[in-house]
């Protein structure tokens, strides 16, 4: 008897818990993402279409948050509102990303068995990387890549953000003539055009002793609902071990990796 009613307190408490959340904030909070992608505003109707809610419902929560500052209104186009800006100023931007992602971070970096880190897209061309796990191996103990800043053209990373970008918006970009960090490094801009046109086919990118002499690393991209890409994850290690027959399995797992991300971060 004792256990029955344990259950139904349990059943009763998660009730309490679903009831909890305010469904008008979650719908109000979908707005502001949505508004996020229309630096130029969007009008009432195009917003509701575009999250699948209704029109006055839509209008009504931007009536309110119209009036808290969260949206502005211009000429019937809704932008997000100077509240959203004094707020992002005052935000650790990655903080609770991090705290999301860093668990299934070091689970799959235990399957891997190697060192993977994750970059949160800024704009087209740059990223912020602001996690990475290591399995039981280690490349080397001063190998921290939180906070790092790689070449575009001679990371993995970078090659997939470059393939983001049309050909033409890479040949204003880059410089004809790229750096070199190694033999391998690519320093000819038509030579990574032709990379980088294998990456957007492949759906990820790799440099093999590019970077660093015996550095090998694959990158695959995380995405949002709408195919927008937001951030990076790859895998870094010893070429001797990442070239190989164990590449197309490390490529899946950051695979699944990336879609367990995306969810968490949506």
């Amino acid at each position: 008897m004792d256990m029955q009613a344990a259950a139904e307190d349990e059943v009763q408490a998660s009730d309490d818990a679903v009831d909890l959340t305010n469904k008008s904030v979650v719908k109000a909070t979908v707005l502001l993402s949505e508004l996020g992608r229309h630096r130029k505003g969007i009008t009432v109707t195009e917003l509701a279409q575009a999250v699948g809610m209704s029109r006055p419902t839509a209008f009504r929560l931007l009536l309110s948050l119209e009036q808290t500052g969260f949206v502005d209104r211009v000429d019937n186009r809704y932008l997000l509102g100077w509240q959203m800006a004094r707020l992002g100023r005052l935000a650790d931007p990655y903080a609770g990303a991090v705290a999301r992602i860093q668990p299934i971070m070091d689970e799959y970096a235990a399957k891997l068995n190697e060192t993977i880190s994750f970059a949160m897209v800024r704009n087209k061309t740059t990223y912020d990387v602001i996690a990475e796990a290591s399995g039981s191996r280690y490349l080397n103990a001063s190998h921290l890549y939180v906070g790092m800043l790689y070449p575009a053209h001679a990371s993995a990373t970078g090659k997939l953000l470059l393939a983001e970008l049309s050909d033409d918006e890479i040949t204003a970009t880059l410089p004809e003539k790229l750096e070199s960090y190694t033999a391998h490094t690519i320093t000819d801009l038509k030579t990574l055009l032709q990379e980088i046109r294998e990456v957007r086919k492949q759906g990820y990118a790799v440099i093999d002793d590019e970077l660093e002499e015996g550095l090998f690393a694959a990158a695959y991209p995380v995405r949002d609902g709408t195919g927008g890409l937001i951030g990076i994850l790859a895998v870094q290690g010893p070429t001797q071990r990442l070239k190989s027959d164990k590449l197309p399995g490390a490529i899946n797992l950051l695979r699944q990796a990336a879609v367990e991300i995306a969810k968490v971060l949506a």
